[in-house]
């Protein structure tokens, strides 16, 4: 059996080392994506790619810009994916809200109350960790009820305007605001 009878599929598929071909292969990984170079122009940021291979590796800036002009003509909105998939990155755009903290306290039975913050959350601050400490802080239940709202078993609003700027700093009394009694 002579080397031209095996059909190409087995050629291609034949295991050990091929000819031609340096080993161990070398991969080149962006800094900024961090996938392999070649695929970081599937990157929805490929600028930033770009810039960091500019910096950092300038003769794979060269192939790629060369490749680039180079190209077959094909649109770049229809080359580029469009989805996100799991090598996207989202990033979070930071919306301007108002960084206050409101107290209030609200019934619970007849002669029992629970004291509601609300606001942490603008100031980054983990409500569970926050729950967690008011809990610990006035022996009682706390829980985060809400997308920022934390619920404080017992009426410990006016210990809690001297305790969340001590434990949180960039809180200032100022942002601190007391609504009062209100239902829930």
């Amino acid at each position: 059996m002579s080397k031209s009878s095996i059909n190409p599929a087995a050629e291609r598929l034949k295991l050990g080392p091929r000819e031609g071909v340096t080993y161990p292969l070398l991969v080149k990984y962006c800094g900024n994506c961090s996938m392999p170079i070649e695929y970081c122009e599937y990157y929805p940021e490929y600028e930033k790619c770009k810039v960091w291979l500019e910096k950092n590796l300038p003769e794979q800036f060269e192939r790629v810009k060369l490749e680039e002009e180079t190209g077959d003509g094909i649109d770049d909105d229809k080359k580029r994916q469009k989805r996100g998939g799991k090598g996207l990155m989202k990033i979070k755009k930071k919306e301007e809200v108002t960084k206050r903290i409101t107290l209030s306290r609200a019934p619970r039975g007849k002669k029992k109350s629970v004291t509601v913050v609300t606001g942490l959350h603008t100031f980054e601050i983990d409500l569970k960790v926050a729950a967690k400490f008011f809990g610990t802080k006035f022996a009682c239940g706390s829980s985060v009820t809400g997308e920022d709202e934390i619920v404080i078993q017992g009426d410990v609003k006016d210990d809690l305007l001297d305790v969340i700027p001590d434990k949180w700093p960039e809180i200032d009394v100022d942002l601190i605001e007391d609504l009062g009694d209100q239902k829930r």
